[in-house]
């Protein structure tokens, strides 16, 4: 396996992580298991962060183009109907 690889895998499991946790604190209502259940989240952003830099700067990662202002403010109208 090649560290290109490595690094997508990675990605693709700490991202299924940071739903798992959302899923998690929506759900608990100990105060005290849902503010641990936070602060993982928290960490798991950061080491998701920073292997997107790796990946970024190996040019393993190529982010989408940017959206345009009509882009973005055709889907803020839609969202704000709702």
């Amino acid at each position: 396996m090649d560290e290109k690889t490595m690094v997508a895998d990675t990605l693709v499991g700490i991202n299924g992580e940071l739903v798992r946790y959302g899923e998690m604190i929506s759900q608990t209502e100990n105060p005290q298991l849902k503010q641990t259940l936070k602060q993982i989240r928290n960490q798991c952003e950061m080491s998701q962060e920073e292997i997107y830099k790796i990946a970024r700067a190996k040019g393993y990662y190529v982010p989408a183009s940017k959206a345009s202002r009509e882009e973005v403010d055709h889907v803020r109208s839609i969202l704000m109907q709702g």
